[in-house]
């Protein structure tokens, strides 16, 4: 897994990199702006012209950065306009020695503007720029823009050109993803290491690609840390993939029971089921209300559906649960909640269901979480269960707004799994997982044609269909999360991200894993 880091982390480094070893801060700063040019020349290849660039700097370090990358753009044969904020004397120390280098070549080069900002009027002068710079403020910064950072970035998102963030997008906070105006990037050269907040939330949407800089301190600098924050690689799903013995038996296999569905929503239950299957599980029964059995079995081929007396209610009651108990103690794993509706009685037998079996593998979707709203999850044992919200079922769970979660994502999913003990696959752009170790897992496949009705009930059933092979509640959420998403990768070659559906992703899912085997078969 690569591993991400805080903000005080990497200053940590920094400030052991010029105390302790002596590397002048100076030297820090040229060393950025080799990596920024070097990496906004390769990344830039396919630019009919780029000729010319234009440079937002800031006052402090990133400004910094930002007055010795023109330098290198200079050197190299580039026109560049650099529009700069503040006078020297509010610069900091490195930004200033810099900033005095480029004023200087500008006395005997033409084709190197310096102009200190005085009104967005002077954003006119990157009006014709092939690429522009961000290197306004650095990750330190926190809190919403003020003027003139807030028009300065405005006006920036509107220019068409080919826009590049140094170290991070002004405006993001890079511990906590959020940001509520930030630099709209095609490229993102972060320096030092990845910052955790580039990742999720307006991070995953703002950053483009994203590229890390070597400065000058050796990787092994960063050892000394312990993140909590990583992302999936396509080795930590191949490594932790179940292995099928010769003398496997379709109950040996992986045995998931699906309570799912109803009159009105029976296709989310289908889908769960079928997934379940497509990756593995040997056996797959679905609880099902008798009323309406017909479209289950009409459907469905290779699950078992068994069908509970339901006297044309189309729900589920606690008056089934007599019916599926056996189903329960039978199961490896239960996939609970897809399309089960949010009738009072359903709300009611689900919370039965999690507190008699608590011992059981539990994946908790849709409506089995709505039924742990108001803070009825505090009254179960979840220490064996996944539950998969997206980001406003989470919200509604824990009794805040999605405005709110969004500002820090990550320390309201670390509360929820050191409070519950549960597993929680936040999904969303990207999915996070949350692990009762605190640590926060960010998958690193899928695309925006994911956001259809019923795939997320297609990765409830492929993470129970791991589950129920793997036992290791971890190990299944990454699989599935994974996999799930690379269906999708796999997918847009066929169908665009604007062609597929959930039930071509099920069809996808031996290919994602067929794709990822031999992604790792020796030649």
């Amino acid at each position: 897994m690569i591993p991400l880091f805080s903000t005080s982390q990497i200053r940590e480094v920094d400030d052991y990199a010029i105390n302790l070893l002596c590397i002048p801060g100076l030297v820090l700063m040229e060393n950025a702006a080799i990596q920024i040019f070097s990496n906004v020349l390769e990344k830039t290849q396919h630019l009919k012209k780029r000729k010319k660039i234009g440079i937002v700097c800031g006052k402090g370090n990133n400004g910094g950065d930002g007055f010795a990358s023109a330098r290198q753009f200079s050197n190299h044969g580039f026109s560049v306009n650099v529009i700069h904020l503040g006078n020297e004397g509010e610069m900091s120390p490195d930004c200033l020695a810099n900033f005095r280098i480029l004023s200087a070549l500008a006395h005997n080069n033409q084709e190197i503007f310096i102009k200190k900002y005085e009104s967005e009027k002077d954003l006119r002068y990157l009006a014709d720029c092939d690429i522009i710079l961000d290197s306004l403020l650095g990750s330190g910064a926190h809190g919403g823009l003020k003027e003139p950072y807030n028009s300065i970035v405005s006006d920036l998102n509107r220019m068409k050109a080919y826009k590049v963030a140094v170290d991070i997008p002004t405006g993001l906070d890079a511990d906590t993803g959020y940001a509520e105006l930030v630099f709209n990037a095609d490229l993102t050269v972060t320096l030092g290491e990845f910052k955790k907040g580039l990742f999720f939330g307006e991070g995953y949407v703002n950053c483009g690609q994203i590229e890390k800089g070597n400065i000058g301190i050796n990787d092994s600098f960063f050892d000394r840390f312990e993140p909590e924050e990583y992302l999936i690689e396509p080795e930590d799903v191949f490594n932790i993939f179940p292995k099928k013995k010769k003398n496997e038996h379709k109950y040996s296999a992986g045995k998931v029971l699906t309570i799912a569905g109803s009159g009105n929503f029976p296709g989310a239950a289908l889908m769960t089921a079928k997934a379940a299957m497509k990756v593995g599980a040997g056996a797959s029964i679905l609880c099902f209300p008798k009323s309406v059995r017909k479209l289950a079995f009409k459907n469905i081929s290779e699950v078992v559906v068994n069908a509970y007396e339901d006297n044309s209610k189309e729900f589920l009651t606690e008056k089934n649960l007599s019916e599926i108990d056996k189903r329960l103690d039978w199961a490896d794993v239960i996939a609970i909640g897809p399309g089960l509706g949010r009738e009072e009685e359903t709300q009611l037998a689900i919370n039965e269901i999690l507190k008699r079996k608590n011992g059981k593998r539990f994946i908790i979707d849709a409506d089995a979480v709505f039924a742990l709203n108001a803070g009825r999850y505090r009254n179960l044992n979840l220490k064996n269960s996944i539950l998969t919200p997206h980001h406003a079922e989470f919200a509604s769970l824990i009794g805040i707004e999605v405005t709110e979660l969004k500002k820090d994502i990550l320390n309201y999913g670390k509360e929820f799994v050191k409070e519950t003990g549960a597993f929680l696959v936040l999904k969303g752009a990207p999915t996070i997982i949350f692990t009762p170790s605190s640590e926060a897992l960010i998958n690193t496949t899928g695309n925006p044609g994911l956001a259809k009705f019923g795939t997320g009930d297609v990765l409830t059933g492929t993470i129970a269909g791991f589950l129920s092979q793997l036992k290791d509640l971890e190990k299944a959420a990454i699989a599935g999360v994974y996999i799930h998403s690379l269906a999708a990768d796999l997918l847009v070659n066929e169908f665009t991200e604007f062609g597929y559906t959930a039930t071509d992703i099920i069809k996808k899912l031996p290919a994602a894993i067929n794709f990822l085997q031999s992604s790792f078969k020796l030649p």
